[in-house]
């Protein structure tokens, strides 16, 4: 896989200017402790990449930051202060793609662009993800490529300054690869974050990497 892309036009139409700052993160999932004292700080045009065996934490570290679960210990600060709530300042993609199958490809993401506010992006976001072909085919019949591409095209429905990618480039080939570099380059370049769980080499070239579960 490359190391770096060359950044193309940033998805915003104006640049990011964030920090994300966790302080001694504690998660616990089922009475066991996943992680913790965990510290680190992200800032405008940041790639984080965590690793670390399964089980590890991961998709829990990303799951605890997206506020789908609350830490035991510790705090998230996202400077700065703004009265959104603070997943509204973000957009977390599983490691699961979260599709309606039955659903066409259109449909699952004018749901998003209907729930976000943000009509008449979804033929860009498919164009980005290089799916306006399929975008009439239901969910069911895709590749499990092409349904990974239709979960990232997600990220382009609406402005957000931190993303938050579990495994981004699992079952892509190698152009869509190429394709994903692009996307997060150009988010970089305009100022956004991003912070990816992966066992894979990322597509761009990470500024730091965290590993959970080093010895």
């Amino acid at each position: 896989m490359p190391d770096d892309q060359p950044a193309t036009a940033p998805p915003s139409t104006r640049p990011f200017a964030v920090r994300l700052t966790a302080s001694d993160l504690k998660a616990v999932r089922g009475g066991r402790e996943v992680f913790a004292g965990l510290s680190f700080a992200v800032e405008a045009g940041d790639l984080l990449a965590v690793t670390g065996p399964n089980g590890a934490g991961k998709s829990t570290l990303l799951r605890l930051i997206a506020g789908l679960i609350r830490p035991a210990a510790g705090e998230l600060v996202m400077e700065p202060a703004s009265e959104q709530k603070p997943e509204s300042r973000l957009h977390y993609v599983g490691h699961l793609d979260g599709l309606k199958a039955g659903l066409t490809v259109r449909r699952n993401l004018q749901f998003w662009a209907d729930l976000w506010g943000s009509p008449g992006t979804v033929d860009a976001a498919l164009v980005a993800v290089d799916l306006e072909a399929l975008a009439e085919l239901p969910v069911a019949v895709l590749s499990s490529g092409q349904r990974r591409r239709a979960a990232l095209a997600r990220l382009m429905l609406a402005e957000r300054p931190v993303w938050l990618l579990d495994e981004p480039a699992t079952a892509l080939d190698a152009a869509a690869e190429a394709r994903l570099g692009r996307l997060i380059g150009g988010h970089l370049a305009a100022g956004g974050i991003v912070i990816a769980a992966t066992h894979l080499d990322l597509p761009v070239k990470p500024t730091a990497t965290l590993a959970l579960g080093a010895a």
